[in-house]
């Protein structure tokens, strides 16, 4: 295995929509290269899995899975606090680090598509909108008209005003408004997000894997099954427990978390209606939908990103298929 220095050790990435099998493949994964000789550490590309106390409906992996491999990134935070795509990057670049340090092959495993394009391709770091300026620019193009202002433009940002027409009002407004809050031309914020994605390129081209199913109806019985042993290991036990400590609420990233949203609505109906028991069947509808349409959100960003491999999950040979593709990257000769 082309593994000679900690600094050279590559890094492989393994995403699918949930239910997908990437948990068990990760392990599978992680044990074979151990026996090999090559030691394993995962680093979590979840949202949900970064609270603490949201086991059950996040299907966060078992202590004794857990227990298998090193995992990051998995309880670092309290529900009470988001944790942002910027501070996953942050944290991601630091424990590549520390692993490669280490002697140990990063392994990315999740589900959250915009930490691995936040990864991949940078982040934007561009000033928010500002209505005042926005206010002043659309009163300024009422008086003068929006040529004028895309002359403005041209003398300020040359690069953007050549690509942007001089009616197109809403792309000149916002490049004007992107230098007069921050002093630096959008084009700059264009050049910096480029080099930033050059620089975040941690996943070297044919190590991002993708396991996505060829026939979605199979997905949904995943969902579906994973959904009601969720239920049967108490999970709307859990989402109580969570409303009992008081400083929770449903507009929390934690609290919008699939599944958790729509049990805690099903206790606030109970609550409203005085009822002594849930609508378990109505529970079970909404938590399947909302889950099957996080599923295609998923697979439909990882059609946006054309350096996957994919691997169809729903395929009787799919872990072989996981680990023969893995294998066959890290022991290809490098590339000059």
């Amino acid at each position: 295995m082309n593994t000679a220095s900690s600094s050279s050790l590559p890094c492989i990435a393994l995403a699918g929509p949930t239910a997908s099998g990437k948990t068990a493949a990760a392990l599978a994964l992680a044990q074979v290269l151990a026996a090999q000789g090559q030691s394993v550490e995962i680093i979590s590309v979840d949202s949900a899995l970064v609270y603490r106390g949201m086991d059950v409906g996040t299907a966060k992996p078992s202590p004794p899975e857990l227990a298998m491999v090193p995992h990051h990134l998995i309880d670092i935070r309290d529900p009470l606090h988001a944790y942002s795509a910027a501070e996953f990057v942050q944290d991601t670049h630091r424990l590549l680090a520390e692993i490669r340090h280490r002697g140990a092959l990063p392994l990315l495993v999740g589900g959250t598509m915009l930490y691995f394009k936040a990864l991949f391709d940078g982040l934007d770091a561009m000033p928010s909108a500002d209505p005042a300026v926005r206010a002043r620019i659309e009163a300024q193009a009422a008086v003068q008209g929006w040529p004028a202002l895309h002359a403005e433009l041209a003398r300020i940002d040359p690069i953007t005003a050549a690509r942007l027409a001089p009616a197109d009002s809403q792309r000149i407004q916002r490049a004007l408004e992107v230098w007069q809050v921050s002093g630096q031309p959008l084009s700059y914020f264009h050049q910096t997000q480029q080099r930033s994605k050059a620089q975040n390129s941690c996943v070297a081209a044919g190590a991002f894997f993708s396991l996505e199913p060829q026939n979605r109806a199979w997905l949904h019985q995943r969902i579906a099954q994973r959904f009601d042993a969720m239920l049967d290991a108490g999970f709307i036990d859990e989402v109580r427990q969570l409303r009992a400590r008081g400083d929770l609420h449903p507009d929390l990233p934690s609290m919008r978390c699939v599944g958790y949203r729509q049990v805690w609505q099903a206790l606030d109906e109970q609550a409203l209606q005085g009822s002594t028991a849930i609508d378990h069947a109505l529970l079970r509808e909404r938590g399947l939908a909302a889950t099957r349409q996080l599923a295609k959100r998923q697979i439909t960003w990882l059609r946006g990103m054309p350096q996957r491999q994919t691997i169809a999950c729903d395929q009787a040979d799919a872990l072989q298929q996981v680990l023969q593709q893995v294998l066959k990257h890290l022991n290809a000769p490098p590339r000059p």
